[in-house]
């Protein structure tokens, strides 16, 4: 958890000092500022977290049936890595929007209120406590059948009300 916590923090700082001196040459006049900030809004969007959800549940919900050999496999190489990622992907969303903020714009921390990033505790949360789940033959099935139903939720489901 301390190092998802440095990791958060790093990028989210280097993420704020793009973002900053993008807004700071863009306005000044400059085009390339302009080009940056969309740059590192494009990847800013909390749009982004659905499909990594949905992999890393589809990944969460073979690991509780394969054999353990096979599940370390798929927690080292595809769990694993798409939680680094949910956390990178946080941490420059959260850093572009210090970068607003700290340039006057007052309602960019609003953005984080967005539901998706529900998405983001959900992976993080599973990632906790996915030893904890292996262990019980009913909590692994219980939970085949719950990761089942999130992947498709997050695949086919438009979460449009």
């Amino acid at each position: 958890m301390n190092k998802a916590a440095a990791s958060f923090a790093l990028v989210a700082v280097l993420t704020a000092l793009l973002m900053a001196i993008s807004l700071a040459v863009a306005r000044h006049g400059y085009p390339f500022g302009v080009i940056g900030v969309k740059r590192l809004d494009g990847i800013a969007s909390a749009d982004n977290f659905m499909p990594l959800a949905a992999i890393y549940f589809f990944a969460a919900m073979l690991m509780m049936i394969l054999p353990l050999k096979a599940a370390s496999i798929v927690l080292l190489n595809a769990a694993d890595t798409i939680h680094w990622v949910v956390i990178a992907l946080l941490a420059t969303i959260v850093g572009c929007l210090a970068a607003r903020w700290a340039f006057g714009q007052t309602s960019a921390p609003w953005a984080l209120l967005d539901w998706r990033f529900l998405f983001v505790a959900a992976i993080v949360g599973c990632h906790l406590t996915m030893n904890e789940l292996r262990r019980n033959v009913l909590l692994r099935s219980l939970f085949f059948a719950l990761f089942g139903l999130a992947t498709l939720a997050c695949l086919f489901w438009s979460f449009r009300i």
